[in-house]
């Protein structure tokens, strides 16, 4: 029923308005001003302009407009599918750029989803845009074009990789101090090794986990595995230090942490969570399902940490908390956003939560110190 309600409820807003966000005007227009903005004045504008391209940023809003581009590959609560259904959770993302960081953002979904083509497309659009925001886009294709992006020297934000890594470690610091561990000490089952598991398990090994076990759909990743793409093999060859090999529940035993990004529902039981250490963390972040629900996990525990990806729960571990203000600080230093900065920013989200407990370790997304905290990170 309650699903059913949510379902009824979003349908009926979203049909409402026609959508999410529009575009209005910084300028009130006028007989008087008219001339100023529009034939012949703005002549004037193109002109400084054709002197130096880089006048656009103090002329127009390039410098404050991000793109958020998508394939339709991957998206959410759907999969691979019709751009145009990308096109809602595109414009949510516009909504709170607007609303927390006060960042202008574009959505574009495209009716490709051939590599070359939506790389080619970004290049032909980036006079208009200061920023790419890479969204729902199916791995390894995703990692493949931010690499060549970044090659090329545009400045791109990876959120379902780069966002997610973030938010995860920064939940991962506050947990842990609720439960008296230290990361180089945990030993941390990950599921998932698409887009956000690749960068979840980049930014963990660069924090000094080290003892990280993956899993996919093939079972534990390990060192030799057949078919394995590069960032299969990447993740082999830095993860799983006895190379144990297995399913789910080899990866699970006696871990201290599980990360599920899956997109699989229901993925783990009460026995799973059995075999994990006392006192488990568990961040069942695969939306708008989780891999499992507290009732579950209390079958077995009263003493546990549970976070989701959802709105509607305790501990949103949710991209919300990073790409308004790594976007506007983007904008600000148009800087690649690496490792060691993706680390100081989910240290400093961290930082925000000065008494951890069991059902608050990340801040809200409305936390009006959240954006200002991550902009201060990128632009210093």
């Amino acid at each position: 029923m309650k699903k059913n309600l949510l379902k009824i409820q979003a349908l009926k807003i979203h049909k409402k308005k026609k959508g999410k966000i529009e575009i209005s005007p910084k300028i009130k227009v006028s007989a008087k001003n008219l001339k100023l903005l529009y034939t012949p004045g703005v002549a004037e504008v193109a002109r400084e302009i054709a002197k130096n391209p880089k006048k656009v940023l103090d002329y127009t809003n390039k410098g404050n407009l991000v793109a958020i581009l998508t394939d339709g590959s991957r998206t959410l609560g759907v999969g691979d599918t019709f751009p145009e259904a990308s096109l809602p959770v595109m414009e949510g993302k516009a909504l709170m750029l607007k609303k927390l960081a006060g960042v202008d953002a574009f959505p574009i979904c495209l009716n490709t989803k051939k590599k070359e083509e939506i790389i080619r497309t970004l290049e032909i659009l980036s006079p208009n845009f200061s920023v790419f925001n890479l969204e729902d886009i199916a791995s390894p294709k995703s990692l493949e074009i931010r690499e060549e992006l970044e090659r090329r020297n545009f400045v791109v934000f990876h959120d379902d990789e780069q966002g997610t890594a973030i938010v995860v470690l920064a939940a991962l610091i506050s947990a842990l101090k609720v439960v008296g561990k230290k990361l180089e000490k945990i030993k941390v089952c990950l599921g998932g090794a698409g887009t956000a598991g690749y960068g979840v398990f980049k930014i963990l090994v660069s924090a000094r986990v080290k003892n990280l076990v993956v899993f996919d759909k093939k079972g534990i990743i390990y060192r030799w595995r057949k078919g394995d793409n590069k960032y299969q093999r990447e993740i082999a060859r830095f993860s799983n230090p006895e190379n144990i090999k297995g399913g789910k529940r080899e990866a699970i035993f006696n871990s201290d942490v599980f990360i599920g990004l899956t997109g699989v529902k229901n993925l783990l039981s009460a026995e799973d969570v059995r075999l994990m250490k006392p006192y488990p963390i568990i961040f069942a972040l695969s939306n708008p399902e989780p891999e499992i629900y507290p009732e579950e996990i209390e079958k077995v525990t009263r003493k546990y940490i549970f976070a989701s990806g959802r709105s509607d729960f305790k501990n949103q571990i949710n991209n919300l908390l990073v790409f308004p203000g790594v976007l506007k600080g983007l904008l600000k230093v148009k800087r690649k956003l690496d490792l060691n900065l993706q680390i100081k920013i989910a240290k400093s989200i961290a930082n925000l939560v000065k008494k951890p407990t069991k059902d608050y370790i990340v801040p809200s997304p409305f936390d009006k110190r959240l954006v200002n905290t991550i902009y201060t990170c990128i632009s210093k």
